[in-house]
């Protein structure tokens, strides 16, 4: 959570971060075409938030694709389906406040995010803020 530039990000920056992590990267999608119509460069804080933002929209969906792949496989088999189906609907059950356990981590994730983000920090995902922080420093 090192704050990695020299200058302290602007508040139009600081939002713009946190609304590309609600929105799952479209407003720092938007925010990306913005700035190539009008041939403005982004600053490394905001680069790397919408980037991040991106990458962990995509991984969240890809990985949501894949465990469904592997539980619609582990559905056919007698017995093991009887278990997947069980920690499917423990995960998935409403416990807090109408949430399930998997809706708390993802939305405590997007808290850190965007909190993070608002703070005019570099928020840190191991792996996936390194590979951002890799090819934002090297654009």
């Amino acid at each position: 959570m090192k704050n990695y530039g020299a200058q302290q990000p602007l508040m139009i920056e600081k939002i713009i971060a946190g609304l590309s992590y609600i929105t799952f990267g479209f407003v720092g999608f938007i925010w990306l075409l913005i700035g190539i119509f009008t041939k403005n460069s982004l600053r490394p804080y905001l680069k790397y938030h919408i980037f991040q933002s991106i990458f962990i929209s995509i991984a969240y969906f890809l990985v949501c694709q894949f465990l469904g792949l592997i539980l619609n496989i582990l559905s056919i088999i007698p017995f093991i389906n009887q278990i997947v189906m069980q920690i499917t609907l423990y995960l998935n059950m409403p416990l807090f406040f109408g949430f399930s356990i998997i809706q708390v981590a993802i939305y405590a994730v997007i808290f850190y995010l965007v909190a993070t983000s608002f703070q005019g920090k570099y928020s840190y995902i191991p792996w996936i803020s390194e590979i951002i922080k890799a090819n934002v420093r090297n654009s």
